[in-house]
């Protein structure tokens, strides 16, 4: 992209910090820009639901198969009862008016054999029958049992009584029916764990899909943005859009969007299951955990504007960091090291500080939901149990509510953490937007005229253009007239800032004239597309740019139908073919811009990739800038070459590169105050003459 030739003041550098973001509409924002994912997303969404509702089943579950096996680990205490209440109605008058505590300390061995075979008769229980002996050895065991013995004495005692008691009386686990519920809960969590990993990857693939489609949205939307969008931004904080932002983004889309379906989902379906399955339970839960809602809010509400700062200072980092590498020689040699670490340190302490106050903010959401989930055990444990303790509900009732517990203060530390990301999101979100939203160079659809550079003349004329820059006080070009003839060397020669480099600049149509007009062979360039106006020019600048590939790459950038042989003869013309057969692989070596390439080798490889292309007008702007007198001679006579037949213009510093220059425009202050050939303006001994004697004054 072509220099300007003044910089602007005002506007400058990167915006300054901004306050809040709008959340609601970012967000907003980017599920309309999700549209065509829409099908991937239902399908992650419903998963993430189906597979909550299934771990919100699983606690009742659980409820079940533990008190399935709490039932097997004690006492029958029902078949108990019914063997106390026959052996006592059996005792008639003996034993009447006695309780069971009364029956238990009864001596059985003082009543007489004739009584006992009167008063006992069999009878039958699950069907194990009970015979008369062995009521007789079951009251003479239960006489040994007191109120003060331990559970693990009184089952001694049960081990002691006879094989019938025993069969109706021992603990009896129903294998079957938790075989049933345990055959249930695998294929529960297998289904949720199934339904996560097929979740996990809708949201992969949209997440990857749209952070793709975001940066190429981004890449064709630099091509489509004026010269002046970047005058007011650094290629940094650009930089950190197309990367940092849109991965923020697409690490939002993977990881949150359905963790917080699925938390939002398990939440409300807990609260649910909670209030059915016992309503005071479910309210010591709620009100155990109810401070976690207030804290969570405080902090989402106070952590929103330090995730915006965050991004925003990030891209002021980036920006200065690109904008010292880029000039790293020059801040060396003029020691500015130490006022770039300056600056680097008090953009970096900004940075860090609104990372650390987000971070901080988001980090206390952790402990917090950890410290309100074990309070929500304890209380659950104490309720549960004076619950139990009164036969309102059983134990198993108990081992749910914990796992309510869990699934009800889990989600809300998740549910946290995905609105700390979609806050973060949110920041990122504006910026990469506000970028793709950016006015655009006007449309060139209804432009319908086009120049063929095969058949073009080569005249160009400038009536009355004028020129002023965004935010600039006062026009660069001022009233700017003048006319070149098919096949002159136009040179513009002016002190620095008089408006050269922008005259160029708008006759490309990379920036748009404010009045006047610029007409190629009588055809206003209004009525030309910049594409039909840029394939008409070849433009050879001062700052030179090289990208990664070969030499002939390099040289042969985006040119069709040019062979080796052609290559070759032009890298001999202009004095490169011994440079580049010194390299490993001759024309075919890689090199970049970051090699160790002068910068006049790197000025004749630009000069070499001007000299490929086959255009009516030629640009020249500093070219010879960077090369020594030697090779400034080569390079002169092969743009003599170059320029036969063609219209060219040349901007140059040292005159003495114009002096064969058909018209010699001198501009000052965006007009021309001089014009003719170098002879006629020396014997004018103006401005030109001027400026001519003294390059050569000591």
């Amino acid at each position: 992209m072509p220099r300007r030739g003044r910089r602007m003041g005002p506007g400058a550098g990167p915006a300054p910090a901004e306050k809040a973001k709008d959340f609601k509409g970012a967000i907003k924002r980017l599920f309309k820009e999700l549209k065509n994912f829409r099908i991937l997303i239902y399908i992650a969404l419903i998963l993430a639901i189906a597979g909550s509702i299934l771990s919100i089943i699983a606690p009742s579950r659980l409820s079940q198969i533990t008190d399935k096996i709490s039932e097997g680990l004690v006492v029958n205490r029902e078949n108990l009862e019914k063997i106390t209440t026959n052996i006592t109605s059996s005792l008639g008058e003996i034993t009447a008016g006695m309780q069971t505590s009364d029956l238990s300390n009864m001596d059985i061995s003082q009543i007489p054999d004739e009584i006992k075979n009167s008063a006992f008769k069999e009878f039958e229980i699950d069907g194990t029958i009970i015979s008369v002996n062995d009521q007789i050895e079951f009251l003479d065991k239960m006489s040994g049992i007191g109120e003060d013995m331990t559970p693990e004495e009184i089952y001694s005692k049960i081990d002691e009584m006879p094989e019938s008691i025993q069969t109706v009386v021992k603990p009896f686990m129903d294998m079957d029916a938790i075989t049933k519920i345990v055959v249930f809960l695998v294929c529960l969590y297998l289904c949720s764990a199934l339904f996560t990993f097929i979740q996990s990857i809708c949201m992969t693939d949209v997440a990857n899909k749209f952070a793709k489609s975001l940066r190429s949205r981004i890449s064709v939307k630099i091509n489509k943005l004026p010269l002046r969008y970047f005058d007011k931004h650094q290629a940094g904080d650009i930089l950190s859009r197309v990367t940092n932002d849109v991965d923020t983004i697409a690490q939002t889309m993977n990881q949150s969007l359905g963790t917080l379906v699925s938390s939002t989902t398990l939440f409300l379906g807990t609260i649910i299951m909670m209030f059915y399955t016992n309503w005071i339970m479910a309210l010591t839960a709620i009100g155990a955990s109810l401070i976690g809602f207030i804290l969570m809010f405080v902090i989402l509400g106070k952590s929103q504007k330090y995730f915006a700062q965050r991004q925003e200072e990030l891209g002021n980092l980036n920006g200065h960091i690109e904008e010292i590498y880029s000039g790293l020689n020059v801040v060396k040699v003029y020691n500015g090291r130490k006022q770039a670490n300056e600056k680097f340190d008090i953009l970096n302490e900004k940075e860090c500080n609104a990372n650390r106050k987000s971070q901080f903010l988001s980090g206390l959401m952790q402990p917090i939901m950890n410290f309100i989930g074990n309070f929500g055990y304890v209380a659950v444990c104490i309720v549960g149990a004076l619950l139990t303790m009164n036969d309102i509900i059983s134990f198993g009732v108990i081992v749910a509510f914990i796992t309510y517990v869990r699934l009800f203060t889990s989600p809300l530390s998740q549910i946290a953490q995905a609105m700390n990301s979609l806050q973060s999101t949110a920041a990122a979100g504006e910026r990469v937007f506000e970028f793709i939203d950016e006015e655009e160079i006007s449309d060139e659809k209804a432009v319908t005229k086009r120049l063929d550079k095969s058949k073009v003349k080569g005249e160009i004329e400038f009536q009355n253009v004028v020129f002023q820059y965004d935010n600039n006080d006062k026009p660069t070009i001022n009233n700017f007239s003048a006319i070149a003839k098919p096949g002159q060397k136009v040179a513009i020669v002016g002190p620095t800032g008089a408006g050269k480099t922008t005259m160029v600049n708008l006759l490309m149509k990379f920036y748009d004239i404010n009045s006047g007009d610029i007409k190629i062979d009588g055809v206003s360039t209004k009525e030309l597309t910049r594409e039909n106006v840029h394939e008409l020019f070849t433009m050879v600048l001062q700052d030179t740019w090289l990208f990664n590939g070969t030499v002939k790459e390099n040289i042969i950038y985006n040119g069709e139908n040019i062979d080796d042989a052609k290559v070759e003869e032009i890298c001999k013309v202009v004095g490169l073919h011994h440079f580049i057969k010194t390299l490993p692989h001759g024309y075919d070596s890689i090199i970049s811009d970051n090699d160790s390439v002068s910068a006049g080798q790197r000025q004749l490889l630009t000069i070499a990739r001007g000299m490929t292309q086959d255009a009516p007008f030629l640009i020249l702007d500093e070219a010879t800038s960077n090369v020594d007198t030697r090779t400034e001679e080569i390079v002169q006579r092969a743009m003599d070459k170059l320029t036969e037949g063609k219209t060219s213009f040349i901007i140059a510093h040292r005159l003495s590169t114009i002096k064969n220059a058909d018209l010699i425009l001198v501009m000052k202050d965006g007009n021309i105050i001089e014009q003719g050939n170098h002879d006629e303006l020396i014997e004018k001994n103006g401005a030109y003459a001027e400026l001519y004697n003294s390059q050569f004054e000591l």
